[in-house]
């Protein structure tokens, strides 16, 4: 064999040797990946939702209560109504509804929405009717595949602002039978909120806006020590009014127009 032909054939044997090595470390990456993936899937925790306990008042809050703190949210950013409908203001991105509005000069304001705290629990009520109707039946469904009888006749759902909470209460009767028979009644979801409090600050700053055309805001957080108030006068003479809790973050604001001067007119 001449030493050409012995290179040749160390080389091949060397090709031969890092080909094998390379497919052991592929197999063994392919290894890995699949361990990954099924341990991933093993450990992964199952998604967060509705589960069938002893006390279906557990369920209905687990079903309802997200929906209700958006419902609030979303209405506390637009002047207490999810969809404004006497008017509104774009600020930020957010369509801001008048509580008080005159399209006039030097006119005072036409109060918009005189019941804000009835409006506010009626917009939340009205949002949420069709999810709540949707959350029974769906417990109803869920305890009946568990084996348990299921007896559910619906009631009246009401929303009540009170300080420092908003609660709902479903008027439903729920009675499970299985080892034994349990009844239920009047379920609730209670929810920390200012709302109750913010809607009577609007009211009182709106009252200002009817007789001035303004309000002045260092009263109110002179007296509420926890409360910023902000006002954002805009180029056609709306104010926005900003009601901020500085403990929790959480806001109310909504727009006025009162006393409105013409361009040009300085004041």
């Amino acid at each position: 064999m001449t030493k050409k032909e012995e290179k040749r054939g160390k080389l091949n044997l060397f090709l031969k040797n890092f080909k094998g090595q390379v497919t052991i470390f592929i197999i063994i990456a392919l290894i890995i990946v699949a361990l990954a993936i099924l341990f991933y899937f093993l450990l992964r925790k199952p998604p967060v939702g509705p589960v069938v306990t002893e006390n279906p008042a557990v369920y209905i809050e687990t079903c309802m209560k997200e929906k209700i703190e958006d419902t609030v949210t979303n209405l506390s950013l637009r002047g207490g109504s999810v969809i404004p409908s006497n008017g509104y203001y774009l600020y930020q991105n957010n369509t801001i509804e008048y509580l008080c509005y005159t399209n006039e000069y030097y006119a005072p304001c036409v109060v918009q929405q005189p019941m804000l705290a009835q409006h506010i629990q009626e917009e939340i009520l009205n949002n949420i009717e069709d999810d709540v109707i949707l959350c029974f039946n769906s417990m109803k469904d869920n305890y009946e595949k568990e084996g348990y009888e299921v007896i559910m006749k619906s009631g009246n759902t009401s929303v009540d602002l009170l300080p420092e909470r908003i609660v709902t209460t479903f008027g439903y009767e729920v009675t499970l039978t299985k080892s034994s028979t349990n009844k239920y009644e009047n379920f609730q979801i209670v929810i920390p909120r200012d709302t109750y409090r913010f809607a009577s600050i609007a009211s009182s700053i709106i009252q200002w806006e009817t007789l001035y055309g303004d309000a002045e805001v260092t009263t109110y957080m002179n007296y509420y020590h926890d409360l910023k108030v902000e006002k954002k006068k805009q180029i056609d003479e709306t104010s926005i009014y900003i009601l901020t809790n500085r403990d929790t973050g959480e806001k109310f604001q909504f727009a006025s127009r009162s006393y409105a001067f013409p361009p040009g007119v300085i004041v």
